[in-house]
């Protein structure tokens, strides 16, 4: 399984964001791609009062990466977009997976949301615009095992070690848009940490630069192997980066360290 990770620069201009996706998606195909991951918030990243009229999943963004899926033949995880939530005040923050004929194959909506106030330097309040999701979700994408989540999910481990062991995920996939002032420091950690305790592959795919209002994203797209090893990073700036899975070292990492089987809680 050939996986590429795509590293955009979203804007206020959704119609603008979505050409820009539609181009790193076919550069992913020409690479010879069979699974695409896109960020968080592919579909707007801006002020909030210039946001779109959220849609349901099966809405004009929902269907623009459903064609394109559809046209390239590749699956796509359209990294997330804002679904119409539970009331007008508050979306959903929603990743889609289409397979390789366009059809919707899994949503996950992010369950962990990112309320954090850091005095002079960050406040950011997620939970008053977004609701947040219940369910951890693993879909099969060709027999391959993948595990969905979104950006601040990365920081509890008790969802990646459900996906592992209740729902088998050989690959956790995070698109993000993880702010700069903590991804230089705690990014590729966590990243890899997370491939190492659940002995997965992790494919990460980052929002990059500065995005209105006053929000910088890191960046650093990467794909992590079950050891820990970056297997490939996109550098700063959009772009993109391909790694084959090899499933066969991930069964021999499992079986020579089986720290999975000799959990005790």
């Amino acid at each position: 399984m050939r996986v590429a990770v795509c590293q955009l620069n979203t804007r206020d201009d959704r119609k603008a964001n979505l050409v820009a996706a539609e181009a790193m998606l076919e550069r992913a195909a020409a690479a010879g791609a069979d699974l695409a991951l896109l960020p968080e918030f592919v579909d707007y990243l801006g002020p909030a009062a210039g946001l779109p009229e959220p849609e349901p999943v099966d809405g004009e963004v929902g269907q623009f990466f459903a064609g394109v899926a559809r046209r390239l033949g590749m699956w796509l995880i359209a990294g997330s977009i804002h679904e119409r939530g539970p009331d007008p005040a508050r979306t959903w923050n929603t990743s889609l997976v289409f397979d390789r004929s366009g059809t919707l194959a899994a949503s996950y909506r992010k369950i962990h949301l990112y309320d954090v106030e850091i005095p002079g330097r960050v406040s950011y309040l997620e939970s008053a615009t977004v609701a947040p999701g219940d369910q951890p979700v693993v879909v099969d994408v060709e027999g391959l095992r993948v595990g969905l989540s979104i950006c601040y999910d990365l920081r509890f481990p008790e969802l990646y070690r459900q996906l592992v062991v209740e729902g088998g995920a050989q690959l956790l996939v995070v698109p993000a848009a993880f702010m700069v002032h903590t991804g230089r420091d705690h990014w590729e950690v966590l990243l890899r940490a997370r491939a190492i305790e659940n002995q997965c592959f992790v494919a990460a795919a980052g929002q990059v630069g500065d995005h209105e209002p006053s929000r910088s994203c890191y960046g650093r797209s990467m794909v992590v192997d079950p050891w820990g090893t970056v297997l490939t990073q996109v550098p700063d700036g959009p772009g993109l980066a391909v790694a084959d899975l090899d499933l066969d070292r991930l069964r021999t990492i499992r079986a020579e360290l089986p720290s999975l089987a000799n959990r005790r809680l």
